[in-house]
């Protein structure tokens, strides 16, 4: 609205409200159009709010899932402490160690035969022959 504008409503209000009701028609109209600002004010915070909550929410819902997937990650690693490793490899070799010796223990337990008190040999007889007789024999052989 421009200042011709404004000049030509005041002087329509003085001519219908007369000179004592203006002063407190202005205010009335003062108040009217404060409230009116402030509704819309309100109004257009309250919607500002709901689409930043609406953002916020969507936004922590991504990060969420963005933790969800990680923790699946995560969790599909067995030994991130390698201390755990170590602890599984020092129950190991404690059942192995007591799988050896209990094996031990079971072949140490087997039975020794009784000694036998008397060993016979028999005797052989060796023929006495001659080179002559051994190339004689050979030649027979390998006709």
């Amino acid at each position: 609205m421009g200042f011709t504008e404004i000049l030509l409503i005041a002087v329509v209000a003085i001519l219908f409200l007369g000179p004592d009701k203006l002063p407190g028609a202005m205010v009335e109209v003062a108040k009217f159009i404060k409230s009116a600002k402030k509704a819309l004010t309100d109004a257009k915070n309250t919607l500002d709010e709901e689409i930043n909550i609406t953002e916020l929410k969507q936004e922590a819902l991504n990060y969420k899932a963005k933790l969800d997937e990680a923790t699946e990650e995560l969790q599909g690693f067995k030994n991130l402490n390698p201390l755990n490793a170590i602890e599984e490899s020092k129950s190991s070799v404690q059942e192995n160690f007591a799988a050896i010796t209990q094996r031990q223990n079971e072949t140490r337990t087997t039975q020794v035969e009784p000694k036998q008190k008397e060993i016979a040999f028999k005797k052989k007889t060796v023929k006495e022959t001659t080179l002559s007789e051994v190339k004689k024999e050979n030649e027979s052989d390998n006709k």
